[in-house]
């Protein structure tokens, strides 16, 4: 498994109905992508008590070759044409878990440092909630930096709300530990 988002970062004046609708109508091209387990469009609006209006979209891909095939094919390259070539951040899988929730409409996102020594503990303690979607771990090992993604059906704390979700390959992501 491998975790990946990019964040377009837009004015506080921005049109937001510009992205909802982007998602609206671009958001279900990816529902059948070869390799993807799931992408949370996931969005923070300054109207919602955000400090910034974002676009963030979280990939869990299945195989590298889905990814790739994204990332260099039409549909991010008519995102870049829209927005500018954003950075692309990506992380090792470590565990995915799925929840009880069969929806996800709100989405947290946690990093901090980790040390190697450490990823077997947390990955142990990862525990599935009521109302929860997903929730998956990865790391950035330039830097041992842990993300913790987690998909909600309904939670009025996570700070995105999720536009669509993409999960053509759910089922085949991985449970547990990824090592």
């Amino acid at each position: 498994m491998h975790a990946m988002q990019y964040e377009i970062t837009l004015p506080a004046d921005y049109d937001m109905g510009i992205i909802r609708e982007r998602v609206a109508t671009k958001g279900s091209l990816l529902d059948a992508w070869p390799g993807l387990g799931l992408k949370a469009y996931c969005v923070r609006e300054r109207a919602d008590g955000s400090p910034v209006n974002q676009y963030s979209p979280f990939y869990l891909w299945r195989t590298v070759e889905g990814m790739n095939a994204f990332l260099w094919g039409q549909g991010f390259r008519g995102l870049c044409e829209a927005f500018g070539r954003p950075v692309v951040q990506q992380w090792t899988g470590l565990a995915f878990q799925r929840g009880p929730a069969s929806t996800a409409t709100r989405a947290r996102k946690v990093t901090r440092p980790i040390t190697p020594e450490e990823i077997p503990d947390v990955v142990a303690s990862t525990r599935v909630e009521d109302g929860m979607h997903s929730v998956a771990l990865a790391v950035d090992t330039r830097g041992w930096q842990l993300v913790e993604f987690t998909l909600y059906e309904d939670n009025p704390a996570a700070e995105y709300s999720v536009r669509h979700l993409s999960a053509p390959e759910l089922d085949q992501l991985p449970v547990g530990r990824q090592w």
